[in-house]
């Protein structure tokens, strides 16, 4: 989701979203960013590549597993941390679960266009 917002609002950025592990798409966060106009339906999940980290002027991590685990990058390297909950860990009805993606999207979406700015 956050590599979706970040094409929309931040276009003159070199973006890419990977994570320590990978677990497929998400045909939720898939949804949900459909609601909102963007499609990410031919995003993949990623493994973190240490050159592209190592490279990058800023890193934002977007759950406490993915703080704790991201690889150490330089002192040049800006990081910074989006607590936001992991929605694929949510749990309740369909109707419930949908909704704990859809608000991780709006604060994701929030959180891209505060960098834009």
């Amino acid at each position: 989701m956050a590599e979706g917002f970040a094409a929309k609002y931040l276009p003159d950025w070199r973006v890419a979203s990977a994570g320590v592990e990978t677990h497929g798409l998400n045909p939720k966060a898939v949804a949900v960013m459909a609601g909102v106009g963007i499609d990410i339906s031919q995003h993949q999940s990623k493994l973190i590549d240490l050159d592209y980290l190592n490279s990058s002027d800023l890193v934002v991590t977007l759950c406490g597993d993915a703080r704790d685990k991201c690889p150490m990058t330089p002192p040049t390297v800006e990081r910074r941390h989006w607590p936001l909950p992991d929605p694929a860990q949510a749990q309740g009805t369909d109707a419930e679960i949908m909704q704990v993606f859809r608000d991780v999207r709006d604060e994701i979406e929030r959180r891209v266009k505060a960098l834009a700015e």
